[in-house]
Formats: structure tokens, sequence, C-alpha cells
């Protein structure tokens, strides 16, 4: 499996930024994809997921309705929307998936293969 995302980049506070994750290797029938990301000195945070088998999607509470994921199963690559960036969003974005079944926790879903990092910069 390999995951490449892009996208990342220097934008001001209140912008937009669209970040990409095409899969290679992994059938989206059977996983669910995602994305986190780290800002230096803290942990990395899980922020947004998405099953397109169920059309399943969650998004953590500093994200809710600023960002936006979705996929193009044909493309298999999964997108998210940035919008209102604010400084706080700075940090490396990294897509992952995860092996989904109907019912489990996309909030506390393991990840099963990380994509490297792209860098995400919002300035003041």
């Amino acid at each position: 499996v390999q995951l490449q995302a892009s996208g990342g980049g220097l934008v001001q506070a209140g912008g937009s930024l669209r970040l990409s994750c095409t899969a290679s290797g992994l059938d989206f029938e059977y996983y669910a994809i995602g994305w986190f990301r780290q800002a230096p000195g803290k942990e990395r945070e899980g922020i947004s997921w998405i099953s397109s088998t169920y059309d399943i999607t969650y998004y953590a509470e500093s994200v809710k309705d600023r960002f936006t994921i979705s996929s193009d199963n044909g493309k298999n690559t999964v997108y998210l929307q940035m919008n209102s960036l604010k400084p706080e969003d700075t940090a490396v974005y990294y897509c992952a998936t995860t092996f989904y079944r109907y019912g489990d926790s996309l909030g506390e879903a393991i990840v099963d293969h990380w994509g490297q990092g792209t860098q995400v910069t919002v300035s003041s």
C-alpha cells in the first residue's frame, strides 16, 4: 500500500487549501481513509476519516464545519477541503488507512498504513 499526500502550502488566515491523498495497492471497499496532523511539539491528531463504502465521515471537533472530506474512488483519491484556516491549523498533515467494518468508531480507528506528510502553514 502506498499513500501519496499533496496540496499543502502557505496560506493566510481565513484562506483555503485542498489536500489530496492518492492510494495504490488498496481496495477502498474495505478501508477508510483519513487525515491526521501534527504540529511542532504536539501529538499527532486524527482530524477526519471517510468510508466511501458506507458513506460515513468523521470529523474532530477542532475542524468540524470548516473541513470537508470526500473521495473519488475512480481516482483512488481522498480530498480534504480546508476552509476558514487558522494559524493553529499549521501542522504537517498525513493521510492514513484503517480497515473498516460498518459500526466501527472512526474516531478510535487504528491506522494500518501512513502516507508521507505535507506541510500546511497558516499565517496570521
